[in-house]
């Protein structure tokens, strides 16, 4: 079977043309969780099936590396959008692609002949708590308190076509992530699972964040995490609605635009290597 490896802010996933490699939808899970291992596999934090679509130009099948599914990633939306075009599926820089039913729009900013940038319009963040969903007895969850690992935080709550806890510290270089990551991954306030993301405000245009991705664990980086983070900035009066977020990987500009409600993500996609692997 022939693969890509691709990172977006060393977010990386191994991408696989979905046209060509045709994989028993039974089968994935398990194919999946062997090629994301980074000692007996490819190495990922996932793997992203890139399908045809009546409903979109092309559709995104994402799994993390656990076999689950996922529904949504915006630094995997951009490594796609890459793909298509870099391997002239579609000879154009704007397009659509559907993950698990939602529709993206993509502009490319292309330098010799490659694709290096996307932004995307990834919709509207939704914050009605039952939606998300979390368990709560409010119909948003805006600074709210949670109890995890032994101690005590405040989490604001977003979907953005995936469910994220973002929580505010003073310090996020020294956080025990990987113990206090888990935790929150499977509170029972989240009957799906969370997507979590740690956040220190540097000022009103900026945010360093790490995050504990479900299904995954710490990532270099998380694209609807950024969206996420940035509504529950704006949303706590923390920065202004375009920001960016410095990430272990490297830098995700996003906006909230006011006046559409819409938030868009900018950021880089560069593919690693190609192959092929025996998959018998």
């Amino acid at each position: 079977m022939k693969f890509t490896k691709m990172h977006g802010c060393g977010n990386d996933y191994i991408y696989i043309n979905g046209a060509a490699e045709q994989i028993p939808a039974e089968k994935k899970p398990e194919l999946v969780r062997r090629l994301s291992d980074r000692h007996f596999g490819i190495g990922g934090d996932g793997v992203i099936f890139i399908n045809p679509s009546e409903e979109a130009d092309f559709e995104m099948e994402m799994y993390n590396a656990d076999g689950s599914r996922a529904e949504m990633c915006g630094n995997g939306i951009r490594c796609v959008a890459k793909y298509v075009f870099d391997k002239r599926l579609t000879d154009r820089q704007e397009f659509t692609i559907i993950s698990a039913g939602t529709v993206k729009h993509i502009v490319l900013t292309v330098e010799n002949g490659k694709a290096v940038m996307a932004k995307v319009n990834m919709g509207r963040p939704e914050l009605a708590a039952e939606k998300i969903p979390v368990l709560s007895e409010h119909e948003t969850v805006i600074d709210e308190e949670i109890e995890a690992a032994g101690g005590v935080y405040r989490m604001t709550c977003v979907s953005m076509g995936n469910p994220h806890a973002v929580v505010f510290m003073d310090n996020v270089k020294d956080l025990e992530i990987e113990r206090i990551g888990p935790y929150f991954e499977n509170h029972e306030r989240f009957p799906k699972r969370i997507n979590t993301e740690f956040v220190r405000v540097i000022d009103k245009s900026n945010v360093e964040m790490r995050v504990w991705e479900r299904g995954t664990g710490e990532t270099l980086a998380c694209g609807t995490g950024c969206c996420a983070t940035v509504t529950a900035c704006v949303l706590n009066g923390l920065t202004d609605r375009r920001i960016t977020v410095h990430l272990l990987g490297g830098d995700i500009i996003v906006e909230w635009d006011e006046t559409e409600d819409t938030i868009y993500m900018t950021g880089p996609a560069e593919t690693v290597f190609e192959g092929e692997i025996s998959i018998d």
